[in-house]
């Protein structure tokens, strides 16, 4: 009896032996880091595939450009007052003209997120304190998104930031309470090969150039690239979106754009924006005081539809043969402006219709056998850069194409604005 009771301790401990064995074997045959399973692990469910919405492919988008609001006009190329820009953004919310933001605007262009019917973004250049100090509370009442548009040297402290400008601080700011920051070059110059510019020497000397070659290659990747990532390092945020200086680019710089990551790029000639309007050239209006018509235009453009807008084909300029060709600089004034609708398809006579920024709806003239229109612009175009809409009906549907053109005559300069001055 005392011989079967010594055993029993034995006997346990061998038992508790065998089972930590069989543990370890049983671990030692499963992949480092898992656990054995108790039982057989029940079949995983595939993930479903996530579907995009169906987006209105015929909503449209109208996209405003200031710059500052002060109450004593001194430069009406770029500036209104608070009560004309507080007008108007009650003018939107009137009307049922909704304000969305631009990364929504992107995300329908991507066909990944709805809009209404009709909207509008609202959007400011340079970088101004004016956008911080007035604009900023305003679009705060309304509840407004809205995007700024900054070249970093004229940010305060950089070479062109003056005491009118923007801080680093409150663009910090703005950027925490979800404000909408992207980029609008490093000096604001015009970005074409052969232009004087002014260059911005290492320690603050400043000289200017007519730059080509490996130099202007230098320079303008510091302007579209290195401007960029400026903005990503001091801000943390992710830029991918341009707008072009005075609106003046040519294919060299869209691809350097593309290279550089810009999903979308911005120039300052309006046109309703629709689902198939290309993000190498997006069209905004520039509200200035000078021009108090634009806004009003713009918004009788969309604001009369209680629905969608009228859906548009876009055209891209590269299929059609356009006089001058997107992208090309002229060395006149009065320019002969052409393109073949041909390509196209039938079209109908009545309903095309030639824009030219600048001027308006022109009186143009169509063949319908050769299916050229045509306009000879019979006084001088004042700025530095046209561009021109076409829009017609093609088989009861309507058809729209623009593309832009350079104007210099005689020599070629830089172009002016205050903005591109010392922010004093």
């Amino acid at each position: 009896m005392t011989i079967r009771f010594a055993f029993l301790p034995l006997l346990l401990a061998l038992n508790f032996s065998m089972c930590k064995k069989q543990q370890a074997v049983t671990e030692k045959s499963q992949p480092s880091g898992s656990a054995a399973p108790a039982t057989a692990a029940p079949a995983v469910a595939a993930t479903p595939k996530v579907k995009k919405p169906v987006v209105d492919q015929t909503a449209q988008v109208l996209i405003f450009c200031y710059h500052r609001l002060v109450d004593k006009i001194r430069y009406p190329g770029t500036e209104i007052t608070p009560a004309v820009f507080e007008a108007q953004m009650k003018e939107l919310k009137d009307k049922g003209i909704t304000v969305i933001s631009m990364q929504d605007l992107l995300a329908w262009k991507r066909g990944e997120k709805n809009i209404p019917p009709r909207c509008a973004v609202i959007t400011f250049d340079d970088g101004w304190k004016s956008q911080y100090e007035v604009a900023w509370p305003m679009m705060k009442k309304f509840g407004y998104p809205f995007t700024l548009f900054i070249y970093t040297e004229g940010v305060r402290g950089g070479a062109l930031g003056g005491g009118e400008a923007i801080t680093w601080e409150q663009l910090a700011d703005l950027r925490d309470n979800g404000v909408d920051i992207q980029a609008h070059t490093a000096t604001h110059q015009d970005l074409r090969e052969g232009h004087t510019v002014l260059v911005i020497e290492p320690g603050g000397k400043r000289s200017k150039k007519k730059l080509t070659g490996a130099d202007y290659e230098k320079w303008v990747q510091n302007e579209v690239v290195s401007s960029k990532e400026l903005l990503e390092q001091r801000l943390g945020i992710k830029v991918n979106c341009f707008a072009v200086p005075f609106g003046n680019y040519n294919e060299h710089v869209k691809e350097l754009a593309r290279n550089a990551g810009y999903e979308a790029m911005f120039t300052v000639y309006g046109q309703p924006i629709t689902f198939t309007s290309p993000l190498d050239s997006i069209g905004r209006y520039a509200i200035e005081a000078n021009k108090p018509k634009v806004f009003a235009d713009a918004v009788n453009m969309i604001g009369a539809s209680s629905g969608g807008g009228t859906a548009v084909a876009e055209v891209g300029a590269k299929d059609l043969t356009t006089q001058p060709a997107d992208g090309d600089t002229v060395r006149t004034a009065t320019p002969l402006i052409k393109a073949n609708l041909s390509s196209i398809g039938p079209i109908e006579p009545g309903s095309v219709q030639m824009r030219v920024s600048g001027l308006g709806l022109v009186p143009a003239n169509f063949d319908p056998k050769t299916g050229m229109v045509s306009y000879q612009v019979p006084q001088k175009l004042r700025d530095k850069s046209c561009t021109v809409i076409v829009s017609a009906k093609s088989a009861g549907k309507k058809v729209e194409t623009h593309w832009t053109f350079g104007i210099e005559e005689g020599p070629a300069t830089a172009a002016s604005s205050p903005a591109a001055a010392a922010k004093k």
